[in-house]
């Protein structure tokens, strides 16, 4: 992969609209989906950012709307992010300040693998490999900043 952008305060940068990209590959059934829509990282009472997503995924022809809500808490090292699913449950830590961080996430039997790369002040992507009995996705999120 090309150069990362180090990212002195990953709460700092990512406050503000991203518009958000997203691809689902299924690499058992070779079936592909979409999402695009935006996400909003806006101030939490008490510190940090309230990650709240919203579009349109299209899985196999059929648009539904889609929504997820995250918070991304400061993390234990200064610049850093502890992510929590919307009802405070542990997601992963994210440290952005070589501009690249690869994190996991056990859920039941399968495994989260997901690689953060900041591309510039404007673009970032994140690649999760889902991996277990029961999946084997690949899912790439690419965010623009909106001005």
């Amino acid at each position: 992969m090309g150069e990362f952008w180090p990212v002195p305060d990953v709460l700092e940068h990512l406050a503000g609209r991203w518009r958000v990209e997203r691809t689902v590959r299924d690499l058992a059934s070779g079936d592909e989906g979409v999402f695009q829509g935006v996400t909003v990282f806006g101030p939490l009472e008490g510190g940090g950012l309230l990650h709240e997503e919203s579009g349109t995924f299209t899985w196999q022809g059929v648009p539904r709307p889609a929504e997820r809500t995250l918070r991304f808490l400061p993390g234990a090292a200064p610049g850093t992010a502890d992510v929590r699913f919307a009802d405070g449950r542990p997601f992963h830590d994210l440290d952005l300040t070589s501009g690249h961080h690869v994190t996991g996430h056990p859920c039941a039997a399968d495994l989260y693998r997901g690689e953060f790369t900041v591309r510039d002040a404007d673009h970032w992507r994140t690649v999760w490999r889902v991996g277990g009995p029961a999946k084997d996705l690949v899912l790439t999120t690419e965010y623009t900043r909106v001005s």
